[in-house]
């Protein structure tokens, strides 16, 4: 390995038999097959420069490296690079400046990489961390490449005693410690503020633990379709104000805890297309975000759905796929995709676990206007005037029932006439055989019962019909019933038609 790093040339010390190579059983190699890892520093910060002409680089393939690889704050300018390796301690590049690191196929106790600067690639595929990453405000100007990874997190606090371990737990409240780790939940990943320029392609990956992302910025996407993430604290993903290009969280990737993306900013599609995510409370929470395209079409989710106060371009969703509890106050989206009937719609918006909010139902019935759907906007503004009644006490209760079999909150000003036309049936068929008495008596006069009848219901008298003619006997108390019921029409129809009666949005 010494002689072969000037020039870049391989070592490999692989049998060739995948049973004996395999990485996880690396403990058990032989003599022939361990490297110190001192040595391999060594080489990495120039114990050994390569001749005029030669590119150094450290290739080493089917090694079972022994002790710490510790090049914190180092600048290097040769690639590293291991392929079906044992790494039974840590690989340390805090802090450090180097070329592209590529680990394909190894088992690495643990990696920390805080603050380093990756000029290049950063490849862990289908390697076996036992231990951990960190990546926390790390920039790779390159690709991150975790595909086939299996990573699983560490014990945060492994060397402290249990008196120091409880007196950490006194300062930190419940939410704190699963937020940051403690009491069992752990991070695979912690890479908070982490800029990756080259994308990162996260595909197949198992995690026995979290991601946490906060702050994370992928400027050529996030890609975790079949990834599987098993979280051991609360949360599978925490990500707040991550920033992307996309973010794929799709095609069978499976979640079993919190996905949070709170503040996130996706420039191009946030995608949940056949994802499943589950979580005893709150599955997915995406809440304040800013998203050019969300699909929200997963193969299954458990737990509640936050997405208030987002502002999404396009939506292309179907409630059904997320049946649980849904909030939407202060959600705004530009446009919607799919076929979702009006009446999933409205029910969607039932979810809301805090109960009536007028917002949601406002921008729904904007945007059936926006694309010239008014019948549809009517209904759902109606429906909004629903949930409201059901907030409110029993009077306002009682008066909403009224405006809504009458005229239906304004939206249905036809069902005034409708009840017009049967009032005035009904009347006329009644003083047809149950004629009124004649007021006054000097004049021989012939009644009619229609203009009667018409001249009971509008609210002022044009037929000078009602002082001509005096109902008896039980016909006194359908006359009156025609007259308040001509009253209430009339009102109803004029605060539906100026809107007098239109809530307000608080």
């Amino acid at each position: 390995m010494w002689d072969a790093y000037p020039s870049g040339a391989w070592v490999d010390l692989r049998t060739g038999d995948p049973a004996r190579d395999d990485p996880a059983k690396g403990s058990r190699w032989g003599h022939g097959r361990i490297v110190r890892a001192e040595v391999l520093t060594a080489l990495m910060l120039g114990a050994h420069p390569s001749p005029p002409g030669q590119v150094a680089g450290l290739r080493l393939a089917g090694a079972r490296i022994i002790g710490e690889i510790n090049l914190s704050d180092a600048t290097l300018t040769t690639k590293l690079h291991l392929l079906n390796c044992h790494i039974a301690g840590t690989i340390a590049l805090t802090d450090a400046t180097t070329k592209g690191v590529r680990f394909r196929g190894c088992d690495i106790h643990r990696i920390q990489a805080a603050r380093s600067t990756i000029d290049g690639l950063f490849e862990l595929d289908s390697c076996t961390v036992h231990a951990g990453i960190r990546l926390d405000n790390a920039h790779i100007a390159g690709q991150l490449r975790l595909a086939g990874a299996h990573l699983s997190a560490p014990d945060p606090t492994p060397a402290a005693s249990e008196s120091v371990k409880e007196d950490r737990r006194r300062l930190f409240t419940d939410n704190e410690r699963r937020e940051w780790g403690w009491d069992r939940h752990h991070w695979v990943l912690w890479a908070g503020g982490l800029t990756v320029d080259g994308g990162a392609f996260c595909r197949d990956m198992r995690c026995a633990g979290g991601l946490r992302l906060i702050g994370a910025r992928f400027n050529s996407g996030l890609y975790l379709q079949r990834a599987v993430i098993k979280a051991t604290g609360s949360h599978a993903i925490y990500a707040d104000h991550m920033v992307a290009s996309n973010a794929e969280l799709s095609a069978g990737f499976t979640a079993e805890g919190t996905i949070r993306l709170r503040g996130a900013q996706v420039t191009g599609v946030l995608s949940f297309d056949g994802a499943v995510v589950s979580a005893p409370d709150r599955s997915l929470h995406l809440s304040h975000m800013q998203v050019d395209e969300l699909i929200l079409r997963p193969a299954s989710v458990r737990g509640e759905v936050n997405l208030g106060y987002s502002r999404i371009g396009v939506l292309l969703d179907h409630p059904d796929a997320y049946p649980g509890h849904v909030r939407l106050n202060g959600f705004t989206f530009e446009s919607l995709r799919g076929n979702t009937p009006l009446a999933d719609r409205l029910a969607w918006m039932d979810r809301d676990p805090e109960g009536y909010r007028p917002q949601p139902y406002e921008q729904l019935a904007a945007w059936y206007r926006r694309i010239g759907h008014d019948q549809d906007a009517r209904r759902v503004l109606l429906a909004k005037q629903r949930a409201r009644r059901a907030t409110m006490r029993i009077p306002g209760r009682l008066g909403g029932y009224l405006l809504d079999v009458v005229v239906g909150y304004g939206h249905r000003p036809w069902l005034a006439g409708v009840w017009f036309v049967l009032l005035l049936a009904a009347g006329t068929a009644v003083f047809a055989t149950h004629p009124p008495a004649q007021v006054g008596l000097d004049e021989r006069r012939i009644f009619h019962p229609f203009p009667y009848t018409l001249d009971l219901l509008l609210p002022v008298s044009v037929f000078e019909q009602r002082g001509a003619w005096e109902a008896v006997g039980w016909t006194q108390w359908l006359a009156n019933i025609l007259i308040a019921s001509g009253w209430i029409l009339a009102t109803a129809l004029i605060a539906g038609g100026t809107r007098v009666l239109r809530p307000s949005s608080n």
